[in-house]
Order: C-alpha cells, then sequence, then structure tokens
C-alpha cells in the first residue's frame, strides 16, 4: 500500500514538471502573410473552341463516280498528295478525240503553208492575179486559225482530265470524308474536308461592354480542360480582337492563336476557355475597388463554412468567414471578408491549436 502511494508521488511530480517546462517555453510563432491587393484588375473567363486557321473543303469540279479513295478520317496527308479519284473514261476519250483534230488540223496548216508559198512565188513572176494571191493567203491564215482553236480546246480537255483525280492542297490531316466508293460526284459537291495541324486558334464571344475593358495588350491564357493538368494551360502566340460586331448577340470575335508546341491531341472542335484580365469598372485603381488574394493553404473549410484565420490586433488568430473567387498559380480571390494588408495565417492547424 505504501509502495502504490509512493508511485501515485512521483508520477504527480513529473506531471507538475512537465507542466512547468511546457508553460516556461514560449509558444512558436505562427506563420501568417499579408493579403495582398490586384488593385483594379479582374480576370474573366470566355467559353470559345478551337478552330483551324487553314482549313478547306474539297469538292468536286467535275461529275463522275467515285473509282478510288485512298484516305480515310484522321489519316496525315502530304501536300499533292492523291485523295481520290473519278471516272475519268469519258474525259481521256474526249481528249484523245481533241488530239486527233489537232493532228488533222497541223496536216491542214502544213499543206495550205506550202501552198501559199507557191502561190507567192507565182505571183512574183506575174503569173496569177492579184485575186488569186488574196485567196491564197486567206486559206493559209484560215487554216492557221482552226489549228490554233484545235490546239487550245485540247489543252482545255487535258487540263479538264486532271478534275478527275482530286491532289491535296497543302499538307494537314483529313477530319471528314463524306463520300464512299460508288458514290456520284458533282461540281461543288464536297468531297472530303482538310485541315493544317500546325496552325489553330481559340476563338470565343466576347460582350461587346467587355471589349472596352480590355487593355492595349492582353496578357490572357487559354484553357483547354480536356487535356492533362500539364498542358491544359497555354499561352498564346497571337491576340485579334475582329473589328465587327453580332447584331443580334451584340459580341465581338476574340482569337488567339495556339503555340506550334501544343498537343499532339488538340484538333478543331475541342471546348477551350479565354481567362482575360479586364479593368475593374467600379474603382479602377482603388483599393474599394480592388480584389484581394491570398495563398490556397490558408483556406480552411468546415462543414459549410469557408474561411480563413486573421491575426488580430493583439496577434490572435481569429476564424473569419470569406467569399472566394478564382484560383490560380497558387492563390485564391477574396471577393469580401477581409481587408487589405491584413496578417492571414498561412497554417491553419497551428492556429486552430493556439487558445
Amino acid at each position: 500500500m505504501r509502495h502504490t502511494s509512493y508511485t501515485l508521488c512521483i508520477a504527480a511530480f513529473a506531471l507538475m514538471a512537465s507542466l512547468t517546462a511546457s508553460a516556461q517555453t514560449p509558444p512558436q510563432p505562427l506563420k501568417a502573410t499579408a493579403a495582398v491587393a490586384t488593385a483594379g484588375t479582374t480576370t474573366s473567363a470566355f467559353d470559345g473552341v478551337v478552330e483551324a486557321v487553314r482549313q478547306t473543303v474539297i469538292a468536286a469540279q467535275v461529275p463522275g463516280a467515285v473509282i478510288q479513295l485512298d484516305v480515310k478520317v484522321g489519316d496525315r496527308v502530304k501536300a499533292g498528295q492523291v485523295l481520290l479519284r473519278i471516272d475519268a473514261r469519258a474525259a481521256e476519250q474526249n481528249a484523245a478525240a481533241s488530239d486527233a483534230q489537232v493532228q488533222a488540223a497541223r496536216s491542214s496548216l502544213d499543206l495550205a503553208t506550202k501552198d501559199f508559198e507557191r502561190q507567192q512565188r507565182l505571183f512574183q513572176k506575174n503569173y496569177i492575179s492579184q485575186a488569186a494571191m488574196e485567196r491564197a493567203e486567206s486559206a493559209y491564215k484560215s487554216a492557221q486559225a482552226q489549228a490554233n482553236a484545235l490546239l487550245a480546246q485540247a489543252s482545255a480537255s487535258r487540263t479538264q482530265s486532271g478534275y478527275y483525280v482530286v491532289r491535296a492542297p497543302f499538307a494537314g490531316v483529313v477530319s471528314e470524308v463524306p463520300v464512299s466508293l460508288g458514290d456520284m460526284a458533282m461540281p461543288g459537291r464536297p468531297l472530303l474536308t482538310l485541315y493544317d495541324p500546325t496552325a489553330l486558334r481559340v476563338t470565343a464571344a466576347v460582350p461587346q461592354s467587355v471589349t472596352a475593358r480590355m487593355p492595349a495588350d492582353p496578357k490572357l491564357r487559354i484553357e483547354l480542360p480536356g487535356l492533362s493538368a500539364a498542358s491544359a494551360w497555354v499561352v498564346p502566340g497571337k491576340v485579334q480582337l475582329l473589328p465587327t460586331v453580332d447584331a443580334a448577340t451584340h459580341t465581338v470575335q476574340l482569337r488567339a492563336e495556339l503555340p506550334g508546341g501544343v498537343d499532339a491531341t488538340v484538333a478543331p472542335g475541342m471546348f477551350a476557355r479565354l481567362w482575360l484580365p479586364l479593368a475593374r469598372s467600379d474603382a479602377p485603381g482603388t483599393a474599394p475597388g480592388a480584389l484581394l488574394s491570398v495563398p490556397v493553404e490558408a483556406i480552411v473549410r468546415r462543414a459549410e463554412l469557408t474561411g480563413l484565420y486573421v491575426l488580430n490586433p493583439q496577434g490572435k488568430p481569429v476564424l473569419r468567414q470569406v467569399r472566394l473567387g478564382r484560383a490560380t498559380d497558387g492563390r485564391v480571390e477574396i471577393l469580401s471578408g477581409l481587408m487589405p494588408g491584413e496578417q492571414v495565417v498561412t497554417d491553419p492547424q497551428s492556429a486552430a491549436r493556439v487558445r
């Protein structure tokens, strides 16, 4: 019994010693940072779509059945590569007939040339009259004109024969093939769609009221939500604001070109966003109209409460509810609940243990 009482006394003395030591140890200072004001600016997102700067719909120029189709959707082609062929048997026969007519016209021209030269020699010796000489000259010129006309017609036939072989106008990717083997091609009917994957852009419709607040050189960013986190954010190479306004929606098209090293999976039609920094219309450049931002790790989320710990004048952390805005680059905008310059604790767990 005495041994048990002795043990309890020792434990009590040890507890009191540890409490005294902890009371004498000064508490570690809380890590805090000042709320930064982004005076007079805010960032807005506008939905857009990826477009090809160079895209063409290749249509038929001559009628005929599709007898050869060498590409399919998704194929990469080179400039001048054969894409499809249209039945050209009738055109080739017409070209052959035109060539035969040219040969006949040249024979007639050779005969008329020799006869004209012979009539010239006879006329110089006064063996024929002036009228006979003029008739010979007229026959020679007529044969020459007919030969030239048939030669031009044969050249046109050969050129038209080339329309039956469809080639790629530039290197690109086939995005659509609305025909198949055996289909009848007619002049103006689309055969396939081709685009250049090295020249893409994002186009978004921006309200007319927003364009008035755009800076002269907007430092916007492109977000491609369909890609991985490493490739989702892109800095555009060139930004263009079209000078025309849509009369129905009162919006202006904003175009941002994608750089050459963008992800190879980006294709026309993909969803994208343009994040555009704008001047605030309420109080540009003043503290009341400025947006505040704090580190993301300073935010505290408890059930439906979103807040952060702010140091009071005595240096004690006080939990305060705030309303958040957009988060980017490791910081989050504070729309309400915080004043510029206030010290925000960046380690909420340490602040929660302070009494």
